[in-house]
């Protein structure tokens, strides 16, 4: 397939403009679980238009067009290759639930094409990534939101204003904690052929060949480092990403010391399914903690359904706890309980107004009004990848936020970026 369209300064002007009254003419990308959730939230938000699915395996394709043509009335256009949604001149924009490892190189492709980007977190697969996209953003004047969803539910903002407000006077201390119980995926052997309608070439793209097996596709994806990062990059990059807002940090920290393992569990996952990351911002520190085994709640975050998930903020004058379900502030020596906060959001786990806020900027063109651009994304998922770098070599890394590089350590520079397997490159000028 050509990409003509992707190259030339023609791309750019060809993307439409959008009157008051218009909708965003919009394509899904990715139709698994989370893809599936983009269309229910999607069909919400009365701006936007779900025009298209795109994904390379046909089954997920004829589920996703179902699912759309009974949210909304309307049969989507189908794709099996995005590159052909991006040579489509009737699409505005894409929003993106494909494998970590398509993140960046599909968003980019999706600037240079004129398309306005929503992209699921994490932003991207490695740190040199990050900064690909949000070159792509700027360049090619895109919308490119990350699907940081905690950015638009109501308690959480206010919970952060508090924090900048100091309700618990200066915070040192911002904790992330993902005690998501994971069960064992087993072993599965490789198979001399991915299943019928499967474009296995496509979705491992910018990652290496490998013979097609069951654990490396559909969810499982999350577990090896081909093409996912682990929990920390995964339920963990929310928790993360809420810790850097409390703390009003968007710069990086100078120090990552990540360690784990995985435990208990014989199985072909490779990431770790208990880590501990620690991030030293010098007048501040960042925790975050994953633990994918049994195990009870912490400090004043409750136990719900079997996991453990949300924020503790430590400040100079008390304690902020914040989930999904509300946040609670406990002040002085004795703890005591002064703020407790349900959820606003008709649902306590809600996307939509998220997808509603990035809608509203590909019509105003107002990167200040994203809640979460690319900058944000991509500062939080550097967390995570500066963690499993530390995690994987073994060791504390210094690291340098200007030049963004680890300091005097070769092997842990090498993780910055990965080998990518043609014509898949993220390039290096975008």
């Amino acid at each position: 397939m050509t990409r003509r369209t992707l190259l030339t300064a023609a791309a750019l002007p060809a993307a439409r403009v959008l009157g008051a009254n218009d909708k965003v003419n919009l394509t899904l990308i990715g139709l698994g679980g989370r893809g599936q959730d983009h269309a229910r939230f999607y069909s919400e938000v009365g701006a936007a238009n779900i025009a298209g699915i795109c994904d390379v395996n046909q089954a997920a394709r004829e589920r996703g067009s179902a699912l759309v043509e009974k949210l909304t009335g309307r049969k989507p256009k189908e794709y099996s290759d995005m590159r052909q949604v991006f040579d489509d001149k009737s699409v505005d924009a894409v929003s993106m639930a494909t494998p970590n490892h398509w993140h960046a190189l599909g968003a980019i492709w999706a600037c240079q094409a004129g398309k306005d980007v929503y992209c699921e977190k994490p932003a991207s697969h490695n740190l040199f990534e990050g900064r690909q996209m949000i070159a792509a953003a700027r360049k090619y004047g895109r919308m490119v939101q990350v699907g940081s969803q905690s950015r638009s539910i109501a308690h959480k903002i206010e919970a952060i204003k508090l924090l900048h407000d100091g309700v618990i006077g200066k915070v040192y201390l911002a904790k992330g904690l993902c005690y998501k119980r994971r069960k064992s995926i087993g072993r599965k052997p490789d198979q001399p052929a991915p299943p019928p309608g499967v474009d296995w070439d496509k979705f491992l793209g910018p990652a290496p060949m490998r013979p097609f097996n069951e654990l490396r596709f559909a969810y499982n994806w999350h577990w090896f480092w081909d093409t996912g990062n682990g929990d920390i990059g995964n339920q963990g990059v929310h928790e993360i990403d809420i810790a850097r807002w409390g703390l009003g940090k968007k710069e990086l920290p100078k120090n990552v010391y990540s360690f784990g393992g995985k435990f208990v569990y014989d199985d072909d996952q490779e990431t770790p399914n208990t880590q501990t990351a620690i991030f030293d911002y010098g007048d501040a520190q960042l925790e975050f903690e994953v633990r994918g085994l049994l195990t009870p709640e912490e400090g004043k975050l409750p136990f719900r359904g079997g996991h453990t998930i949300g924020n503790i903020f430590f400040g100079s004058e008390g304690v902020l706890v914040m989930d999904l379900m509300g946040y609670q502030v406990y002040k002085g020596e004795n703890h005591e309980k002064v703020m407790d906060v349900r959820y606003k959001e008709k649902r306590a786990w809600d996307s939509a107004p998220h997808m509603a806020n990035f809608i509203e900027a590909v019509k105003s063109r107002s990167v200040a009004g994203l809640h979460a651009d690319i900058e944000i994304g991509a500062g939080a998922a550097a967390l995570c990848h500066m963690a499993n770098i530390s995690y994987r070599v073994g060791r504390k890394l210094a690291f340098d936020p200007v030049a963004m590089r680890f300091t005097g350590d070769a092997e842990a520079n090498r993780m910055i970026t990965r080998d990518y397997r043609k014509p898949y490159v993220v390039p290096e000028k975008v």
